[in-house]
């Protein structure tokens, strides 16, 4: 199924090309950038009923536009961006159905397990995304945190899936060497996805055409979620028309 999203920085609605994203903000590549507010790319998912897609804070800033997306439409959307296990519920209570974390539960480029916990303590496993964004490197992929520059000691394969799905709700992985290059999605990690993981995943990264898509959801039987960003109209792209997911989402809902 297609799954919208709503990346922010600076307070706008953007589409960039992932990798590039630093601390500082240097070098950044920016594909698009949306004239309107967020609330309206919210009230246009939520008048076409999907759910599950993502609002994303790129840094700092953006805590006001997050805010107007979630109360949009309360229950719509996942957050990430910043979450601890200190602002989690406050994200929650801001609208957002699940909570997406990466860096806050890493520690020196190792899993913090004892993070993990307290945060399911604190929030429940069932409104907890762990997003496990990845890189390749010596043909695996590793996750990766801090805006994707830092590689982990985590590997994401059927072991890494099968011990973590016990902690959360959902997967969201991007494959963050092609995320925003619109050159199609990796299906050596989505069929990894499909066949590795015990709950939903989202796999976010390079797709271009509808066709995508319907690959990922063949490779996958429907167990792998696929978000679009810089290839969709709706941001700016020419491959994929954002009428033609809904639909998409529609036939096989």
């Amino acid at each position: 199924m297609f799954r919208p999203c709503i990346d922010l920085r600076g307070g706008k609605v953007v589409q960039i090309v992932g990798g590039s994203l630093t601390d500082s903000g240097a070098g950044v590549r920016t594909h698009f950038e949306a004239a309107q507010p967020p609330g309206w790319f919210a009230g246009l998912f939520r008048a076409d009923d999907l759910r599950g897609g993502h609002v994303i804070a790129l840094g700092p800033g953006n805590e006001s536009a997050a805010r107007e997306a979630l109360a949009t439409w309360p229950g719509g959307f996942h957050y990430g961006g910043g979450v601890t296990v200190d602002n989690a519920r406050a994200w929650l209570d801001a609208g957002a159905s699940h909570v997406i974390v990466t860096s806050w539960i890493f520690r020196e480029g190792r899993l913090d397990w004892e993070r993990l916990q307290e945060l399911v303590a604190r929030i429940g496993r069932e409104r907890l995304v762990l997003d496990l964004s990845c890189r390749e490197r010596d043909g695996r992929f590793w996750v990766v945190t801090d805006r994707w520059q830092n590689f982990t000691t985590l590997d994401l394969g059927p072991e890494t899936l099968g011990r973590l799905a016990g902690s959360c709700a959902e997967f969201l992985v991007h494959a963050a060497d092609i995320e925003g290059l619109c050159r199609g999605i990796d299906t050596r990690l989505v069929s990894l996805l499909a066949e590795g993981s015990p709950v939903p995943a989202t796999y976010a990264g390079g797709a271009k055409s509808l066709e995508d898509l319907e690959t990922v959801h063949r490779l996958s039987r429907g167990r792998v979620d696929l978000t679009i960003g810089s290839a969709l109209d709706l941001f700016g792209g020419g491959g994929v028309k954002y009428a033609d997911c809904v639909d998409f989402n529609r036939r096989h809902g």
